[in-house]
């Protein structure tokens, strides 16, 4: 099916991962009214899961790039839940970012800030939303980055 979203993803040279299967006892979305929220998504690369601490292992640059890949996969989940129609999509409503980073690592904001600017591109004005920016001591499988998010569908 082809849609604006689609046809901005094209244009931004972007593609979308196939909406990856729950590692465990979840469900990848659930849609609650109007709301449809997201698992965490986990960072992966082109040779498998991004992994490491920032502020250790990776810089702002290679957590941005582990973000970005995180968002990708958020909007492949939101495609999955309407059904390959991402025009249902009204706005983007909040993302959680979760940055594995050592103790002294501020910069959790420059890292996430790659998959808020992702949904802006991707969603226009509707892909603007609130945002939390934390660090984590660990997460699931070493990975660099997870997010969450929350949508509004139409």
């Amino acid at each position: 099916m082809s849609n604006d979203i689609d046809s901005r993803l094209k244009e931004l040279g972007l593609s979308l991962p196939q909406a990856p299967a729950p590692a465990a006892n979840y469900v990848p979305y659930v849609e609650c009214g109007k709301l449809l929220f997201v698992s965490g998504q986990i960072s992966h690369g082109p040779d498998g899961l991004i992994k490491g601490r920032l502020g250790a292992d990776l810089d702002v640059a290679e957590g941005a790039a582990a973000a970005q890949s995180c968002a990708l996969s958020l909007i492949a989940q939101a495609r999955a839940a309407c059904g390959g129609d991402l025009d249902r999509v009204k706005r983007v409503v909040k993302l959680t970012g979760f940055v594995n980073s050592t103790p002294d690592f501020t910069d959790q904001p420059e890292v996430i800030n790659s998959a808020s600017d992702l949904m802006v591109a991707v969603f226009g004005d509707a892909g603007r939303h609130s945002r939390s920016a934390v660090s984590a001591a660990s997460l699931p499988r070493g990975v660099a980055v997870e997010i969450e998010a929350i949508f509004e569908l139409n």
